[in-house]
């Protein structure tokens, strides 16, 4: 019994260090929203998502374009190729009390999503963290884009030392591919 209670004692402990850590992802000090909008293009992804492992090798770079809405928040349209088609997702991005934190929700899963910008310059590269807050399926995602459709070897090598912090290992890394597919609709 005292064995039992020990091993709970011990994974409540891990759980709790694991709930720790993630609430220590940094936020890009003095954010400033009107430098973040406009268009940006997907570098690379890191997530754990359950969905991405079987899929990464099929993900191609895609666009994506943050404007700020009338009510002071920010809305995000992707385009994603797929197959033979351009998919659009559209996104409304909260702002919370913290300048570069923000809240959305996926409507088709009902899943809170913690979004976070944890590093940028604004003019070339920002990295993005997101993890859901509620549900059946904890997961982070770490993305990186940038302005252009390339960026410098050590912003690369910075999200790959950033994405392992995290929690995600190497099998969760995928460096987009440059497509031509889907890169004027945005």
């Amino acid at each position: 019994m005292k064995g039992l209670l020990l091993s709970l004692g011990l994974v409540a402990l891990f759980a709790l260090c694991a709930v720790c850590a993630q609430s220590d992802i940094p936020v890009q000090p003095d954010f400033q929203d009107d430098k973040i909008v406009g268009k940006w293009y997907s570098i690379a992804l890191a997530s754990n998502f359950d969905w991405f492992l079987p899929n990464k090798q099929n993900m191609k770079m895609y666009t994506a374009v943050l404007t700020s809405t009338a009510d002071g928040n920010f809305e995000g349209v992707s385009i994603h190729p797929n197959s033979d088609r351009c998919e659009k997702k559209t996104l409304k991005y909260f702002k919370t009390d913290q300048p570069g934190r923000l809240h959305t929700e996926i409507q088709r899963s009902g899943q809170d999503i913690d979004v976070r910008f944890v590093e940028t310059n604004y003019e070339e590269y920002a990295m993005m963290s997101m993890r859901n807050t509620n549900g059946p399926d904890v997961y982070t995602s770490v993305t990186l884009f940038g302005r252009g459709k390339e960026l410098r070897p050590e912003l690369l090598t910075k999200f790959r030392n950033f994405s392992l912090e995290q929690g995600l290992g190497e099998e969760n890394i995928r460096i987009m591919p440059q497509t031509d597919q889907c890169m004027t609709e945005a």
